[in-house]
């Protein structure tokens, strides 16, 4: 079975050159430095659409394309595979209609009608918009899945063969796991190639499927909730991909979203690169010690895709900045009379606090008539210098009051 999908994997792989990029293998000093390991960042967020995810689609477009009847393809997708299928089909000029879940966000919706996609939005959950787009197929449209189907398995896994041409000796990848399409293709692939490497998907807690599948007998549970990793809130494992998974990954682990927004800061920090919560997956993985390796592998990480809403994107980079102590919410109160909230803030202000916001109740049933609360948000250097400025509050007798350490005001 692996020796016929690398074969495929090949094949896709010529098929679909012309059309795709060859995302860059980068090497990381500073996660390097952070891990006492060898990092490379595989960009499929630099691949057109902004993920992995025309790979599977244009493979699979391009081997239909003649038998295609007019009204063209139609794809379930929260976002990624979406954008994928509209950029495929609209190169091989041939309709799309994408079936979008209530809740995808707007950026993503956008990006697939301005791709030349017919968008409807339909169903509370992936499954259920996956289940209209096949009622669609039905009706004569080819349905392209966003992940249970070997043709699409097999564009996901020229990554694979891309990262081994650039590096022939890889002791990690780390990829993430929706419905496991990705991981399987990469899996085939570089086992073939290099098969002491091992690969590590990267699920989140709120949506372990394949974790729970690979590790309970190999059954495809149902299992998803609420995560911004949405380009992997899958509620379950492709039946194609199962035995893969089984198989040929090493080890799959679970991240929670304060870490995956901690390694999305991180990235765009460090690296410059704006990534999405699916695709930061596994390097939220490396940093929180989620698996185990020798000082100086070498680890690729697969950062699989950067559709991220823009709104949703400041409000990960406050909660990751609040986690590391770098946005502190002050709440205290204060006597309404004036010089008092002067006081406060040039207690702030010599302890080098950056003051971003205030605002104040305008009345309290809990408090005094000649008190006020007031928050305060605040820039820090770290959580030691949250501490410095509640001690030097306390110590000229303001008492804050709901003081927050990792928890960004609104």
């Amino acid at each position: 079975m692996t020796d016929i999908l690398f074969q495929e994997i090949q094949s896709a792989g010529m098929r679909i050159a012309p059309h795709v990029i060859r995302t860059p293998l980068i090497y990381s000093s500073t996660f390097s430095r952070m891990t006492n390991a060898h990092v490379y960042l595989k960009l499929e967020t630099l691949q057109k659409a902004g993920s992995f995810k025309i790979r599977g689609a244009m493979n699979k477009i391009l081997i239909h394309a003649n038998g295609t009847g007019p009204a063209g393809v139609v794809t379930a997708s929260a976002g990624n595979h979406a954008q994928g299928v509209s950029v495929a089909a609209q190169i091989a000029g041939i309709p799309a209609t994408v079936i979008m879940p209530l809740w995808s966000s707007l950026s993503k919706q956008e990006a697939s009608r301005g791709y030349g996609a017919d968008v409807h939005l339909f169903g509370k959950t992936l499954e259920e918009s996956m289940q209209r787009a096949q009622e669609l197929a039905d009706e004569g449209m080819l349905y392209v899945h966003p992940f249970d189907d070997p043709e699409i398995i097999a564009g996901q896994g020229t990554i694979g063969l891309e990262i081994c041409d650039a590096l022939p000796s890889p002791d990690f990848i780390v990829v993430p796991v929706g419905g496991g399409g990705l991981i399987s293709g990469i899996s085939v692939a570089v086992k073939n190639k290099v098969p002491s490497c091992r690969i590590i998907g990267v699920q989140v807690e709120a949506c372990p499927s394949a974790y729970l599948s690979k590790y309970r007998g190999g059954e495809v549970i149902d299992i998803t909730g609420w995560t911004l990793a949405d380009g992997i809130r899958v509620a379950r494992t492709g039946t194609h991909c199962l035995p893969y998974i089984r198989d040929m990954v090493d080890q799959v682990v679970l991240v929670d979203d304060g870490e995956i927004s901690d390694a999305m800061l991180w990235l765009l920090e460090r690296k410059k690169i704006v990534a999405e919560g699916a695709g930061t997956t596994p390097l939220a993985a490396l940093l929180s010690h989620k698996f185990s390796f020798s000082p100086g592998s070498t680890i690729v990480l697969v950062i699989s895709g950067g559709n991220i809403d823009s709104h949703q994107l400041s409000r990960v980079i406050r909660q990751a900045l609040a986690r590391r102590g770098r946005l502190m919410r002050l709440s205290l109160v204060i006597e309404d009379q004036p010089g008092s909230l002067a006081e406060v803030l040039a207690i702030i202000a010599r302890e080098g606090g950056n003051i971003l916001k205030i605002s104040h109740s305008e009345w309290d049933i809990e408090l005094p008539v000649q008190e006020k609360r007031i928050w305060i948000e605040i820039e820090t250097r770290g959580p030691s210098h949250i501490t410095a400025i509640e001690k030097a509050l306390w110590s000229v007798g303001i008492h804050p009051s709901g003081f927050s350490e990792g928890k960004a005001g609104s």
